[in-house]
């Protein structure tokens, strides 16, 4: 029996939710930074109440407090994936992970980044001594697809390492299997390496499938994984993300490095994302049945109030890239803050050189979905 998804209220979640709600005014309707408008999964809730009643807010225990073996269950069942009990290295969140394999597992050469990105993607390579190599999505394509013999280019030029979003954010693409052998293929001929962000693999929904990339043959020499419970159990403030590799040798490079390279990841964090692993599969499931009617209530208030904007299909993740050029404004997400009192992603953000685009959240209720894009229309058009 699954765990039914609860709707904070306003008070509630300008309380919990203290960046996304708490640090805008009064007005405004917030559909932009990554966090959901929804109560914790009750396993969470109990998990953390009990630790903060034992006092448990001192530094986490060395080695990976369990995550590896619960998350190997969890592979197991979700993805079909085997891993080994002992797959995972703790890390204060993804970006964090990634900055680490960046500085201590790739070589120096340049980093092949996606375009629309996650936005910490464009500074890593440049905070970790690399430059920055930028494939860019056909923003007219009807899909978003990887050019493989861009991909291939970028690396026989120099490039030596690629920031994979699987699935992506914010395309919310799931690469199909065939992609990502396609992809793994070109890195093997260049002897490359990947770094794959996987924190939105559980949010796949109904009609497409995630593939782990190292559950591809021929990717556990030259690809990682990062990844953690947070986007899913809605967590991102109790800061635990996690390398993950089948790999000892590779898993041997991160518990090598100096403490204060990797740290900052907190006992709570830890025991949460064991709970989520563990005992999170109902309330999960609730929730991606929850996000996959939120893309319709999407769809149909896009077709009333703005029936010229254009929206992939939302296979992965809750959070919609929407094409808005046709209403002739560079950035819609300015004016829907200005004239509609709505914050959305401003594209900008995600795509520095393209026009005209907005990232939505839809991880709230309908009512309050339906009236960001009444507000979104309602300022642009």
């Amino acid at each position: 029996m699954s765990r039914p998804i609860i709707d904070l209220t306003d008070d509630e979640a300008r309380a919990g939710l203290v960046l996304k709600w708490g640090s805008i005014p009064a007005d405004v309707l917030p559909a932009w930074v990554a966090e959901m408008d929804y109560a914790l999964d009750p396993v969470i809730t109990e998990t953390l109440m009990s630790l903060v009643a034992a006092g448990t807010t001192g530094y986490p225990a060395f080695g990976d407090g369990g995550i590896g073996a619960a998350y190997a269950g969890f592979a197991r069942r979700h993805f079909g994936w085997e891993l080994p009990e002992d797959n995972s290295v703790v890390t204060g969140d993804v970006i964090a992970g990634v900055r680490l394999a960046l500085e201590t597992w790739t070589d120096s050469g340049p980093v092949v980044v996606h375009s629309p990105a996650y936005p910490p993607f464009f500074d890593l390579p440049a905070l970790t001594g690399r430059e920055r190599v930028d494939l860019d999505f056909d923003p007219d394509a009807s899909r978003a697809v990887m050019d493989l013999g861009e991909l291939d280019r970028a690396f026989a030029s120099g490039a030596r390492t690629l920031l994979l979003c699987n699935p992506h954010n914010p395309m919310g693409r799931a690469w199909t299997r065939a992609e990502l052998e396609g992809v793994r293929d070109v890195v093997v001929a260049h002897r490359a390496k990947v770094i794959a962000d996987e924190i939105h693999g559980p949010l796949v929904l109904p009609g497409s499938t995630f593939t782990p990339y190292l559950s591809l043959p021929g990717t556990s020499d030259h690809a990682v994984c990062v990844t953690s419970a947070s986007k899913s159990f809605n967590t991102a403030g109790l800061h635990c993300g996690h390398i993950v590799s089948p790999s000892p040798e590779v898993l041997d490079v991160f518990r090598g490095v100096p403490l204060p390279q990797n740290h900052a990841f907190s006992p709570l964090g830890v025991a949460a994302a064991v709970a989520a692993y563990t005992r999170g599969d109902e309330w999960l499931s609730s929730l991606v049945e929850r996000i996959d009617g939120q893309r319709s209530v999407l769809a149909d208030a896009l077709a009333e109030h703005l029936p010229e904007a254009r929206m992939r299909p939302l296979e992965a993740t809750y959070l919609a890239w929407v094409d808005l050029r046709a209403y002739g404004h560079d950035d819609p997400g300015g004016l829907a803050l200005e004239r509609g009192r709505v914050m959305l992603g401003e594209g900008r953000h995600y795509h520095p050189d393209l026009a005209g685009h907005v990232r939505i959240n839809i991880a709230t209720s309908p009512e309050r979905l339906r009236e960001v894009v009444r507000r979104l229309g309602r300022a642009i058009s």
